[in-house]
């Protein structure tokens, strides 16, 4: 076969792409005829559309202790831009504050404060690093198979390192959590409504997903072997901390699954010592082979270094009882170092290195996952203390939980009291947000926003029905591995439509917020499953769910109002969308330019300065050469 002209190519691509397109454009259009009818055979009782002002008013002074309360909404920013042999990496947190003031008769006021750019909270850090570093810095090129060197499977040319660095996402995302934790504490703030531009559960998810492999930790973790308090973190402090979501209410972390061996330790260093008869008491296990997975654990536990065993006596190692308070200790003392500290005040040569035995040290992107996901435990622990309300927002979704999990899940359990087909089913759009917006736009006249879906547990996005179709039977989504139940609520909700045209109407939002268990953690709420593992074990799974729009939830009725009061009509950029994190994104984007302005006038600078015109030209790759010369040579022209 003979090579094309040049001309042919470009006409095949072009050809490929309209024919792909279009394919995929009928398949949608397809898929979106099932949809007119599915307002009435399943989503009418799913949808809520009328929200109680009095009631929010009277859940506000429940659970604010006032009606008119501070609020902040938190948004980052990043960039990179490689520096001759260097690459710059900044991040960092920017909230837009203000107050809401609930009314019985009316939708609450909202007041943003003033001048966001200029008296607005904000942290950021800048971190150079060589490019020859940040191999051993980034966990993007960790070789997990060994942890001691670079995966030789990532490609180590300048311009692909900078490529996949991703040290300045991990800043941004380290300082948004760090800035809402601050705000959090803050009495002078005193913020009591958290607004943050992610996903609360997926975000969890993914730091746990991010700091999962323990093979790299002893390698490419510097916490470990660092010291607070007199006493070095090891794995144990490490592994404890990943998981600490510590609720005695909600029953968090609950005696099943893997979860089992946090439970125990929550358990003994509540209680103190205990035997195991005691500990299968404490969590009401009767079943023989549950009392076996305990023993297991307690064997398991013993033998890491976790629990001491003394006359079948069972108690946690001293040092263990402190972990999580040295943990909070670590976040707050590298968080304000890294965030806070001036640069004349820094005692190592970078704020991303830290000092272990005299020596210096990076900190990878792997411990900032652990400090990010840390942050975010410590934030939740403050949110149920304080009696805070932590709300994320996400703009744009590929989730598909609710078409995947939820209404199949609710289907076998004879939870739904509208019925679709399951061809038609199959046939709807592959994503919630797709599916729930097109459905609001071929039902305008029956769906009218704001409006939202009922809350549903974040645990479904990892559940799935039983896989021999048992009623009351469920399992985990992949491996049979079950998330964390009790934990987040979720939702999908549209807030905004055009007053001239109805059918214009704003995007479909995922929300999901805290749960709360004077509010959410009621017996109407609750689901019970069984999970049976792989070696025959039974284990219970309670999760939170709000099986239809007329069970009462004072929680989201509050939230919704809320968002709808803080949903603009008059910027058509932020139509429909949340307007604290509207601002705060403008502010980060603000920060952004004048940090940019910053680096390329300094690498301006430089490039100038003739007494470095000899080392530029050496230090510099040969692509900044040319585009130099090239730009020098456009401008002749």
């Amino acid at each position: 076969m003979s090579l094309s002209p040049l001309s042919d190519t470009i006409k095949r691509t072009s050809d490929m792409l309209k024919l792909g397109a279009s394919k995929q454009v009928l398949d949608y259009e397809q898929r979106f005829t099932s949809i007119k009818n599915l307002y009435e055979s399943l989503l009418s009782n799913l949808m809520l559309m009328d929200f109680d002002y009095k009631e929010a008013c009277k859940t506000a002074n429940e659970l604010f202790g006032s009606s008119s309360v501070r609020f902040a909404g938190i948004d980052g920013t990043m960039y990179s831009r490689p520096l001759f042999d260097l690459v710059i990496f900044f991040g960092g947190a920017y909230a837009s504050t203000g107050t809401v003031t609930f009314s019985e008769k009316d939708k609450p006021i909202v007041k943003c404060d003033e001048k966001p750019t200029k008296q607005g909270v904000g942290i950021s850090s800048v971190v150079p690093v060589y490019i020859n570093e940040i191999p051993d810095v980034d966990q993007t090129f960790f070789g997990v198979s060994e942890p001691e060197a670079v995966s030789l499977g990532k490609p180590l040319m300048d311009e692909a390192i900078i490529s996949n660095a991703t040290i300045a996402n991990w800043i941004m995302t380290f300082a948004e959590y760090y800035l809402a934790c601050k705000l959090a504490t803050d009495p002078s703030q005193n913020i009591r409504i958290i607004f943050l531009d992610r996903s609360l559960s997926i975000e969890r998810a993914s730091l746990l997903y991010d700091t999962s492999k323990i093979d790299l930790w002893r390698d490419k973790s510097s916490i470990i072997g660092y010291k607070i308090d007199n006493e070095f973190f090891d794995i144990n402090d490490l592994t404890i901390a990943r998981q600490y979501v510590y609720n005695q209410v909600l029953g968090l972390p609950p005696s099943r699954a893997d979860y089992l061996r946090y439970a125990i330790i929550h358990l003994v260093r509540q209680k103190g010592a205990l035997t195991e008869k005691q500990i299968l008491k404490e969590f009401g296990i009767t079943d023989e082979k549950r009392a076996k997975r305990v023993n297991r654990y307690l064997k398991h536990l013993t033998k890491k270094g976790v629990l001491s065993v003394k006359h079948e006596t069972y108690a946690l190692i001293p040092k263990y009882v402190t972990t999580w308070e040295r943990i909070k200790k670590l976040v707050t003392s590298l968080g304000d170092r890294f965030f806070f500290t001036k640069t004349q005040d820094t005692e190592t040569a970078s704020l991303m290195k830290i000092l272990k035995d005299g020596k210096e040290y990076w900190l990878t992107t792997l411990d900032i996952a652990f400090l990010t996901l840390f942050t975010l435990h410590m934030l939740m622990e403050e949110c149920w203390d304080r009696r805070i309300l932590l709300i994320g927002i996400t703009k744009d979704t590929a989730a598909r939980d609710f078409k995947r999990q939820l209404i199949p899940i609710m289907h076998n359990e004879g939870l739904l009291k509208t019925a679709i087909s399951h061809e038609e089913f199959e046939k709807l759009p592959n994503t919630d947000r797709m599916i729930l917006q097109s459905t609001s736009v071929f039902n305008a006249e029956k769906i009218k926003p704001p409006w939202s879906l009922i809350e549903y547990d974040s645990v479904f996005r990892t559940i799935v029905p039983d896989r021999q179709n048992r009623k009351g039977y469920v399992s985990g989504a992949i491996k049979n591995k079950i998330g964390l139940e009790k934990t987040f609520l979720k939702t999908y909700v549209q807030l905004s439509q055009a007053k001239t045209d109805p059918m214009l109407r704003s995007n479909v939002l995922l929300v999901d917020r805290l749960v709360y268990p004077e509010y959410d953690y009621k017996p109407e709420n609750i689901v019970e499953f069984w999970n049976e593992l792989s070696d025959g074990t039974k284990e219970p799974l309670e999760v939170i769910l709000f099986m239809d729009r007329n069970v009462p939830n004072k929680l989201q009725n509050l939230a919704m109002t809320v968002l709808v009061a803080m949903a603009p009509s008059s910027i058509p950029e932020a139509f429909g969308h949340n307007r604290p994190l509207f601002i705060a994104d403008k502010v980060a984007k603000w920060n952004y330019s004048q940090f940019k302005c910053i680096v390329d006038t300094t690498a301006s600078w430089i490039l100038n300065n003739h007494k470095l015109r000899r080392f530029i030209f050496y230090m510099s790759t040969f692509r900044e050469r040319r585009a130099s010369i090239e730009a020098a040579r456009r401008e002749q022209v």
